[in-house]
């Protein structure tokens, strides 16, 4: 069985942007010279969906931020994943760290949300990753296989999900996890679907890299062997290093 993986290379938006100033990442990512073999995928804030997939070619897909677990209700606040689908929106985000950590969402609500869109058909960036506490008291692989564990309980079709590992102290700290850091932890968590769902969900599904970077480190991540790597929050230069076609080519693993 092949264990080529087609990159994927995303950028999250957070509770950031106007009107104006996302016109200007349109036309930047417009003017991208994109290989045909990598997959784009930007998250704008949820006012700003429907506004930037109509900009976009499709050849750039779109992700909302979250996503709640059912169709429709009196749920304040929330969007549906059907409402995602209907704007043509093929992606979601969930499990972010500050939805876990700011919003005390937990490893069963996120799991049942990551099952409910697995059984709707859009496309899941199922985030988990350990705060700089449980790093340094050596509980990194207990955290990540807690929460992967909670989300692999309801996934029927893993064709559709990305895993992001996402080190929480490497988010808005400055702090970049190195190349070797974040294979270490990749490596582990192929090793735990091996063990616990199947070989081929463990050599087939894709496994970014979610945090802050570098121009020399983003490049660096794409490069390692078990990273399909996205940058999750990324700054323009590795962007414009990213989709360069020489660069996207070279780095689909």
């Amino acid at each position: 069985m092949s264990t080529k993986r087609r990159f994927f290379v995303g950028g999250n938006w957070k509770m950031n942007g106007t009107t104006s100033s996302i016109d200007g990442i349109i036309k930047f990512l417009i003017e991208g010279q994109w290989s045909k073999d990598v997959d784009v995928v930007v998250s704008p804030p949820s006012v700003y969906l429907q506004y930037v997939r109509s900009k976009l070619p499709d050849n750039i897909a779109i992700a909302g931020q979250n996503c709640y677990k059912t169709e429709k209700g009196a749920y304040t606040g929330e969007i549906s994943p059907q409402m995602l689908l209907d704007i043509n929106c093929q992606w979601v985000i969930l499990g972010h760290s500050e939805r876990r950590n700011v919003f005390n969402e937990t490893d069963q609500l996120i799991g049942e949300k990551v099952g409910y869109c697995n059984n709707v058909g859009i496309n899941v960036i199922a985030c988990i990753g350990e705060q700089l506490e449980d790093r340094e008291a050596g509980n990194t692989e207990k955290v990540v296989a807690r929460q992967l564990a909670a989300i692999a309980a309801q996934i029927t079709d893993w064709t559709s999900v990305v895993i992001a590992y996402e080190p929480v102290w490497a988010i808005g700290t400055g702090r970049t996890a190195t190349p070797e850091q974040a294979q270490e932890v990749h490596q582990f968590l192929r090793k735990w679907l091996n063990d616990n769902v199947s070989s081929s969900v463990a050599l087939q599904t894709r496994i970014i890299y979610g945090g802050e970077s570098h121009r020399f480190n983003g490049v660096c991540l794409s490069a390692l062997t078990t990273v399909s790597v996205a940058i999750i929050a990324i700054e323009k230069q590795v962007w414009q290093d990213l989709k360069s076609t020489r660069l996207s080519k070279c780095f689909a693993i």
